[in-house]
């Protein structure tokens, strides 16, 4: 038997060939004192250095669009933050070296994060990525990063900065593997866009040896280790009758009963149009409107330039449903003319609609925006707030909404368990609920989603997090209204089923995931569905709940 390592999978597909390793970390440099003289010289290498970093993750995201880009302008920020940048100029002042300035400075800052839990803990790895590529410049090394390589290979890293991850070359990386992260990491949410199969959290996986052939089943999450070759041919058969499958699977999302499910894609931008609509994607479920926001940290875009980029998104969905999340800024994604730069805890303190409300002429140039960016096409627009906590949060967004007088649908995402147990309530001041339930489990279970130790928390089966989709669920259908989910676990093909037995009215995820949950969905009845999502709640494990539910809807 070949040995068999499972983590967690996060994209779909199979990948089989042999292991490479990411690139080597920045060695330590030296801490060697420099003479005073020196110092304006250092610095200015330092700033040099810092500023063609940053430069180049731009050029990254403008290359790779859609999520990553968002993604990557949010590290090249994290770079040339104004106080990280005057700790190291303090530090070379005193006789640092420019890398040693940059390497302690950093340090320091990490260390804040890694004490700050939820979103900023998770950082860390951007962190240490932005600071390896600034050292390496200064010390005229190579960059840290994905191996040179003529033949398709399988990626094994300790972890992957999304500044490597966003530009994998999917023809010659078959898919990547991982120690760190979890299903909702930078990482795990870009190699879906990418459409490469991915494990994460999986112990030991830099410790497999370089040029072994793997096996990797990005949706299982397992990993087998030097297959056969008449297991790899089997492996090959099936993903083969696997993508065909896919191949022949069109139209709306239903079950083999005909219950209708809209599938609906998740996007960043105007970028991420052409996969939504290859992948026949029934609307936009999630557009995270923050991608406009993160161009210039120091001021909001112009209320033009918003109502650009919302025009194009609008148009390409005539007679279809698009749901735009207004800003979520705070925590992971510190703005500095929105948010405070000295919050204890930012990911439970000012963020998302509170800091909007906060900000009101932010919000209402945004809802202006949009108003205008409606005006004479026939596409149904929703608008939802994120971080939600109560009824008083939901008439507050919701007068907003009025005010701008913009002719949508008012939402709110259900992220904060609060938001979940009241649901009824809220839902007597908005017309809609959307399930974020990437941060709807992490506040759960105080479960950082970028941290692989604690992955198991973040999984979307624990069924302490199923229940409180089944309370959302239910408060919608007992006033009538629809509560969708746009979180990662949509696009899940076996939860996706389950998310449907609990009443969930529309999925939104990823467009390379739509073709898997649209075949999964076209199997099963709703009664099935149902059935299967019963038993999911009735264990007390994430594990069991999925092995409860694959035995419900496919008998095995």
């Amino acid at each position: 038997m070949e040995p068999m390592l499972r983590g967690v999978g996060v994209s779909h597909g199979v990948a089989i060939g042999p292991v490479r390793h990411m690139g080597t970390a920045v060695l330590e440099p030296p801490a060697t004192q420099i003479p005073s003289e020196d110092a304006p010289r250092e610095q200015a290498r330092a700033q040099a250095a810092v500023d063609a970093v940053a430069a180049d993750l731009i050029a990254r995201g403008n290359l790779a669009g859609g999520e990553a880009q968002a993604v990557l302008e949010a590290q090249a920020l994290m770079a040339q933050d104004p106080e990280l940048m005057a700790d190291v100029s303090r530090r070379i002042a005193v006789g640092s070296s420019a890398e040693r300035g940059i390497y302690d400075a950093f340090a320091a800052y990490r260390a804040l994060l890694a004490a700050a839990g939820d979103y900023l803990a998770g950082r860390v790895a951007d962190l240490d990525d932005v600071r390896n590529r600034i050292v390496a410049r200064l010390l005229g090394v190579p960059m840290p990063g994905v191996p040179d390589s003529d033949e398709p290979y399988v990626l094994f890293a300790h972890d992957l900065a999304p500044a490597d991850t966003a530009l994998l070359d999917p023809t010659l990386v078959l898919g990547f593997v991982t120690e760190e992260g979890g299903p909702t990491s930078h990482s795990a949410i870009l190699a879906r866009a990418l459409g490469v199969p991915a494990v994460v959290a999986l112990p030991g996986a830099t410790g497999v040896a370089e040029g072994l052939v793997v096996a990797v089943d990005g949706s299982s999450g397992e990993v087998l280790v030097n297959p056969s070759a008449e297991r790899q041919e089997e492996l090959r058969r099936l993903a083969a009758e696997r993508k065909a499958a896919l191949a022949a699977s069109s139209g709306p999302g239903r079950t083999s009963d005909g219950h209708l499910v809209p599938l609906l894609a998740n996007i960043g931008g105007p970028a991420d149009l052409p996969a939504a609509l290859e992948a026949e994607a029934e609307g936009v479920g999630l557009f995270r409107t923050e991608f406009l926001f993160l161009d210039d940290s120091a001021k909001a875009p112009s209320e033009e330039k918003q109502f650009e980029a919302y025009r194009k998104v609008l148009e390409a969905f005539p007679e279809r449903r698009v749901v735009v999340r207004v800003l979520d800024a705070g925590a992971d994604k510190p703005l500095d003319f929105l948010t405070p730069a000295d919050e204890p805890n930012p990911a439970l303190g000012v963020r998302g609609l509170r800091t909007l409300l906060d900000h009101p002429e932010v919000l209402a140039a945004q809802l202006r925006a949009l108003a205008r960016a409606a005006e004479g096409l026939p596409v149904h627009l929703e608008v939802m707030a994120p971080m939600v906590a109560d009824r008083q949060d939901a008439k507050a967004f919701a007068d907003a909404c009025r005010e701008a007088g913009l002719a949508a649908k008012f939402g709110a995402m259900v992220e904060i368990p609060s938001a979940a147990l009241r649901a009824r309530s809220i839902l007597q001041e908005v017309e809609f609920l959307s399930l974020g339930t990437n941060d709807l489990a992490q506040y759960t279970f105080a479960a950082d989603r970028q941290v692989g130790a604690v992955a198991r928390l973040q999984d979307p089966w624990q069924p302490a997090l199923l229940d409180l989709v089944a309370l959302s669920a239910e408060a919608a259908q007992l006033t009538g209204k629809s509560c969708g989910v746009c979180g990662e676990a949509a696009a899940d093909p076996l939860l996706a089923c389950v998310l449907t037995g609990l009443g969930v009215t529309s999925l939104s995820m990823g467009a390379s995931s739509i073709p898997y949950v649209r075949t999964a969905l076209a199997k099963v009845t709703l009664a099935q569905c149902r059935r299967a999502a019963a038993a999911a709640r009735a264990v007390d494990s994430a594990a069991d709940a999925r092995a409860a539910a694959h035995q419900v809807l496919t008998g095995e």
